[in-house]
């Protein structure tokens, strides 16, 4: 893997453009676009207005939908948190980069994503882009590994899987709420703090580009609303929550509040029609939320595991209210990124992303690339409307027609044995590459 240094040198003399659509990219004598990347935790696919809940208002999110591209077939590389973040942050499977399950406060405190790892945020930087993350990061507890050091100018959140949304403290009970790489609490509700971190950092840079990132907590555990008390103790950490309908709903809409003041800055900053929007989900979802048609939640192979909703909103540049059935991934977000803003690709590594632009944008076809899922023991590979489930022993593997099965619940394989064939033999080669001289790091 090439140092990331050298790319970092390399990339500001020669960046790219090729790929995407000559009025979408950025040129030296526009402006480059901004970039917005909102992610929820473990939102389900019909946790969401306009993907058909009935539970939840969620007219932000809404909105954004109606004034962009809303995905019906995007996923997230993992099944849960730390593996969907490595993926969108790099551009490749996780399993490359050895964090394939969560980094746990306990056992995982002394590693993280590799710093030779080579961030969306590091891709633009040498374009002169501002860079900041404001919310949870989950890809390295020790502040060697913090955002900071992975291409990002400014960072105030929390670098576990969740935390106490008014006492900011981890599950072992840990203060956890940081300013760059120093412990720096905060007062506040954390889906309201990432929202106003988000909105001032707009306000700042309104007059260069950015790319912001915003990894929420909501709707994860622990459930809590604005008005709840803490749930976790100083060196006890986690104490049994209580799960509510009202909670889980609250949970949801005051992050979708966020969205909407997240817009309302982009707009009141005169910058809307060159700033981009993407939200979506890092995984399924878990306690009381839906996916909806789908089968399984988190942490499953099942489609509700990391079939979640996902929306891009440009205004000008995106035409309102389409619907894209393209078979999708947040892997594919970091060559879109570079794509939007002419920034070169990280050389001598393996991408596994595609830039979206040519599909989007100018309606090329996509062909029916295979897209890989690896979820504890389980493996699972797409290709077109055909999904196969096994195990790493690749065997009893099941066969499912999305297209018109999309609760996976018949299982088709012993009518297409050479399908089967084909498939399980793509499946253990990708399985094998992606896992080729990679160090254990979740």
């Amino acid at each position: 893997m090439r140092n990331r240094r050298q790319f970092i040198a390399i990339a500001g003399a020669t960046a790219l453009t090729a790929m995407a659509p000559a009025s979408l990219l950025a040129d030296s004598e526009t402006r480059k676009p901004n970039i917005i990347i909102i992610l929820a935790d473990d939102l389900g696919y019909a946790d969401v207005g306009c993907y058909g809940s009935k539970r939840f208002k969620t007219p932000n999110i809404d909105a954004l939908a109606a004034d962009g591209i809303r995905f019906t077939d995007f996923h997230s590389n993992g099944a849960v948190c730390s593996p969907t973040r490595a993926a969108l942050l790099t551009g490749r499977y996780q399993q490359r980069t050895g964090i394939t399950g969560v980094v746990t406060a306990k056992g995982h405190r002394h590693t993280g994503l590799d710093l030779q790892e080579t961030t969306f945020a590091e891709v633009v930087k040498p374009l002169g882009y501002t860079t900041a993350l404001f919310g949870k990061w989950h890809v390295g507890y020790n502040a060697d590994y913090n955002p900071v050091r992975q291409g990002f100018d400014e960072f105030i959140g929390f670098v576990s899987g969740n935390v106490d949304y008014h006492a900011h403290l981890d599950q072992t009970g840990k203060e956890d709420w940081w300013k760059q790489d120093k412990l720096s609490p905060e007062t506040g509700y954390t889906t309201d703090l990432i929202t106003d971190h988000g909105v001032d950092f707009i306000q700042h840079n309104k007059d260069r580009p950015f790319l912001l990132y915003l990894p929420h907590e909501a709707p994860h555990y622990p459930y809590q609303g604005r008005k709840d008390p803490p749930r976790y103790q100083p060196g006890r950490g986690r104490t049994k929550d209580p799960v509510t309908p009202a909670v889980y709903k609250e949970m949801i809409e005051v992050m979708d509040e966020g969205v909407g003041r997240i817009r309302k800055a982009v707009v009141d900053a005169g910058i809307s029609d060159n700033t981009l929007i993407f939200f979506f989900s890092d995984n399924g979802p878990a306690g009381p939320g839906s996916a909806g048609p789908l089968r399984g939640k988190k942490g499953q192979i099942w489609e509700g595991g990391h079939r979640v909703p996902a929306i891009a909103c440009w205004p000008g540049r995106i035409e309102k209210g389409k619907t894209s059935d393209l078979p999708a991934m947040g892997s594919d977000l970091l060559p879109t990124i570079a794509a939007i803003s002419g920034a070169a690709l990280p050389q001598d590594v393996t991408l596994d992303g595609i830039d979206l632009l040519p599909y989007l944008f100018q309606n090329k076809q996509l062909s029916d690339r295979p897209l890989f899922w690896g979820v504890r023991n389980q493996l699972a590979i797409r290709k077109g409307d055909f999904k196969l489930v096994t195990d790493k022993s690749f065997s009893n593997p099941s066969l499912y027609n999305l297209s018109s099965d999309l609760g996976e619940k018949d299982d088709i394989a012993a009518a297409h044995p050479e399908l089967v064939k084909d498939l399980l033999s793509l499946l253990k080669h990708w399985y094998a590459d992606v896992n080729r001289n990679v160090k254990k790091r979740s």
